[in-house]
């Protein structure tokens, strides 16, 4: 828990810094959205819910660098005898964004760590320790516009075999849609 209030912190911290060396040219912008998605592979989580925030600044009118965060939660399912508990991920990362046009087709990933959060067991029927978190992905590909974000996502985070029971591999990933709104900072 001490680690997740820091890197907290370091994210307030992060975007504080950020957000105070804004342009006039409208180039800012905080990304605050939604997402729903099916874990994959789905041994000890069947779905998952979250919330997106994220800082973007427009380098070109075309790519976009920044800094994400938020939280997904991941409900745990019944699976070979054991009864696993929920997972819940907050992200720590870089947002990389490219806009081939103004309006229509984007793609991008968010790269970082993903600390998990929650029980501190696997399951609720086993002393296995839940990991404390691994490297964060979540590429995503979709529609956008001033406003507006439209996507398709994958979101995993990596750790190893840290979590493993035996019949079953310990997994922190969904396939998923979401939408963002994009609040434009500046002048």
């Amino acid at each position: 828990m001490k680690m997740l209030k820091q890197a907290i912190l370091l994210a307030g911290i992060m975007t504080a810094g950020v957000l105070s060396a804004q342009n006039s040219q409208m180039n800012n912008m905080i990304k605050v959205g939604a997402n729903v998605g099916l874990a994959v592979p789905s041994d000890n989580t069947s779905a998952a819910v979250g919330v997106d925030v994220a800082y973007q600044n427009l380098i070109t009118p075309g790519f976009g660098l920044g800094i994400a965060t938020g939280y997904t939660h991941y409900f745990g399912k019944s699976n070979n005898g054991y009864n696993n508990n929920d997972v819940g991920v907050v992200p720590v990362g870089a947002l990389i964004r490219i806009y081939p046009k103004q309006t229509g087709f984007y793609f991008g990933t968010d790269l970082g760590y993903g600390f998990l959060v929650g029980d501190a067991k696997v399951a609720s029927n086993s002393s296995l320790d839940r990991p404390d978190g691994g490297f964060y992905i979540k590429p995503e590909i979709g529609y956008h516009n001033r406003d507006w974000n439209f996507f398709v996502q994958y979101q995993k985070v990596f750790v190893g075999d840290k979590g493993d029971l035996p019949n079953q591999d310990y997994n922190v990933g969904n396939l998923g849609v979401g939408f963002s709104y994009n609040i434009p900072l500046g002048k």
